[in-house]
């Protein structure tokens, strides 16, 4: 979610533009004093660090630290024994490129940018050393030193001098998060609710990425004490559970009211609710109490499952049981958050215990043939652009491969490259007109450091503002990167022009060698991301379906979020609806959450006694795995009749909680799979 105007063009703005600034010159200073070759990389370094959290700047740095390491020991490594192999050297470079591309694409949290820096910090070494092979340990060296120095300036200013708190900014998220998902229940328990109401909802699922994101930073934190990541955790755990039951609720209501048979009392209770969640903000124990009596209503509205149970029974069965789960989730939401924020680390109820017990890392999609495709784009740009250079005998032209290296190892992960490299593009040559009147114009008539900082300043703090906002910072990075050009931060004044304009033509030729490499990896790339992200949600229900071991509920839905969290941007680039059936990826959590609870209870019985359960769990892994993202064909009529029949067999056993798991379990996948069916077979 982008801050608010006044957020963006306010005094935030302006601190962190005079921050990024100050970090900036204080790099560039320290480089001129002890004599550092080239100095604006420190000066260069401290803007890409720059952040409006310091829990941000401080991690980003570690990161950046350990990836351009990395990069400049494996440059060390290639260089020596392949400077007289021009096409293995390049090779070399392009696999290491793509190796690291390939690393951060399966990591995707703030994390894998310190993947994607070894990789091009590489080509940053490696490329203008080609022409001097005997000097790459020192100019490797001398690169570590250079943006170690910017990454530790950009840290002290932005983690000491008015810090921006990821905590303080993860609390408020989650108070925003809390209460939109608080409103999306609301409508969904309307008897009428807006159709709107579920493309809203999915956007939960872009909400509980953002905060595993900004949970990496954490540790981090300098301004106040941070949360416990694990209690951010057991948050997302707890948020990712009322997609799953808010749906079915609204699903069990409407499939009641189309058979009329929604009691009254289901519809005061689904009022009383609404109404619980409209003063949740109340304090804890008059939350609970509450609570605690819907839950009470919601047991009493469940049936007496038996032989004589009807599909009326059966649906209100489950309205009554997923409503409680619903209620206690909201009420697990509200006491975590209450945790999160507090700086007592003594838990604020009863339940806080429970609900971090066993917390672990969360559990994401992993694209590895969409990865692969990434590294390939990261590893052919490196190979045909040496091969145009070499070819070209252009000296400025490693600047030019070097830079489009760069950019497609930094946009790989993005859906739509092209965006992000024509705003690169524009910044870039808003630079080079900027760097031509500075370089000669303003610096021949200005001597000394504090004179070329003042003189600076102007540009430099309009474009940190700029960056401070979402919507200008792919412009206003570029550009401010342009100002820290080797002919306007250096030790002496060069005035050579035609060098000036050959390494800005190689700029921007870079930028535009990146986007028509872009262009020719993006065919069909779009498409083959939302056919894999569904295929790889189809083949885990079908394999889930077969497995006999206990299964991990949790670990499901997060990562059936985290396909959500994908797809969404992706099918609306494409023209798609989420909402389509074909699309419809919440269907398929659901249906991963009822095959989780059938296979709980497989656990808990005799293998004669749980054979309909096999019979039903082998048909839908049959079902999935036959699915192809051209056309969702319909289930098979055979596999309702398969639900049915383990309906009627288990709602005769003699184990009433037996019967009550199956039944809640079987309907919530006939109703999933089969929304169309009515009532069961030989019932009327």
């Amino acid at each position: 979610m982008n801050p608010p105007l006044r957020m963006r063009w306010g005094l935030p703005a302006a601190i962190f533009s005079l921050k990024a600034f100050a970090a900036a010159i204080l790099a560039a200073y320290i480089s001129f004093t002890i004599g550092l070759e080239r100095p604006y990389w420190a000066f260069l370094t401290a803007y890409i660090v720059a952040a409006p959290l310091a829990g941000a700047v401080v991690s980003k740095a570690l990161f950046r630290v350990i990836g351009t390491f990395v990069g400049a020991a494996a440059s060390v490594l290639m260089v020596p024994p392949l400077v007289n192999s021009p096409e293995l050297l390049t090779l070399a470079l392009a696999a290491w490129l793509g190796l690291c591309v390939f690393v951060s694409l399966l990591d995707r949290t703030p994390r894998g940018y310190m993947f994607v820096l070894a990789g091009y910090t590489a080509c940053l070494i490696v490329l203008p050393t080609v022409a001097a092979p005997a000097q790459i340990f020192q100019t490797a060296a001398l690169r570590v030193q250079e943006i170690t120095l910017g990454i530790l300036c950009g840290s002290l200013i932005h983690g000491v001098i008015l810090p921006g708190s990821v905590a303080g900014f993860l609390i408020e998220r989650v108070a925003v998060i809390l209460r939109d998902a608080e409103r999306w229940t609301r409508d969904s328990l309307e008897l009428e609710p807006d159709p709107a109401v579920e493309g809203e909802r999915r956007r939960l699922a872009q909400d509980v990425t953002e905060l595993h994101q900004l949970s990496i930073h954490l540790p981090f934190e300098t301004s106040r004490p941070a949360p416990r990541v694990r209690t951010v955790r057991a948050l997302q755990d707890q948020l990712s559970l009322l997609m799953p039951l808010g749906a079915a609720v609204a699903d069990r209501v409407a499939a009641l009211r189309e058979r009329d048979a929604l009691s009254e009392e289901a519809a005061a209770l689904l009022a009383d609710t609404r109404e619980w969640l409209r003063d949740i903000e109340t304090d804890r124990l008059t939350r609970e109490r509450v609570a605690d009596g819907l839950k009470a209503r919601c047991s009493a509205l469940e049936p007496e499952v038996g032989p004589g149970a009807g599909w009326d029974d059966l649906l209100q069965l489950s309205l009554g049981a997923r409503l409680a789960s619903l209620i206690e989730a909201h009420q697990d939401v509200r006491d975590l958050s209450e945790q999160i924020g507090t700086r007592d680390r003594r838990p604020v109820s009863a339940r806080i215990p429970r609900l971090l017990e066993g917390r672990r890392n969360r559990e994401v999609h992993r694209d590895f043939r969409g990865a692969a495709r990434g590294a390939a784009g990261a590893a052919l740009t490196i190979i045909v652009g040496n091969v145009l250079w070499i070819g070209s005998g252009w000296t400025d032209g490693a600047t030019a491969v070097m830079l489009a290296g760069v950019f497609l190892a930094l946009f790989s992960a993005s859906d739509n490259p092209l965006l992000p490299l024509w705003m690169f593009f524009n910044g870039t040559f808003i630079a080079s007109v900027l760097g031509m009147i500075y370089a000669f114009g303003i610096l021949p008539r200005i001597d000394g450091f504090p004179m070329l900082a003042l003189s600076l300043a102007p540009p430099l703090l309009v474009l940190g503002a700029l960056m401070h906002s979402p919507r200008y910072a792919g412009v206003a990075l570029p550009a401010l990167l342009g100002m820290g050009s080797p002919f306007i931060i250096a030790e002496s004044y060069n005035d050579n022009f035609v060098s000036f304009a050959d390494s800005s033509l190689a700029q921007l030729v870079g930028v535009l060698f990146a986007i028509a490499m872009a262009r020719l990896m993006q065919t069909a790339g779009l498409e083959s991301a939302i056919n894999r992200t569904l295929r790889a949600g189809w083949r885990d229900i079908a394999e889930r379906a077969n497995l006999y071991g206990a299964p991990d509920v949790r670990g499901w839905i997060n990562r059936m979020l985290d396909r959500i969290a994908l797809l969404a941007p992706r099918l609306a680039l494409s023209g798609k609806h989420p909402g389509e059936p074909l699309y419809d990826v919440l269907r398929d959590l659901r249906t991963g959450v009822a095959i989780g609870e059938l296979r709980e209870l497989r656990l808990e019985l005799p293998r004669e006694r749980s054979a309909p359960l096999t019979s039903v769990l082998a048909d839908v892994g049959a079902y999935y795995r036959r699915l192809e993202p051209r056309e969702r064909v319909p289930a098979d009529p055979r596999l309702l009749g398969d639900i049915d029949g383990a309906l009627q067999a288990f709602i005769r056993d003699e184990d009433v909680p037996v019967r009550r798991k199956a039944a809640l379990a079987l309907v919530s996948l006939r109703r999933n799979l089969f929304p169309q069916a009515d009532a069961l077979k030989g019932q009327p």
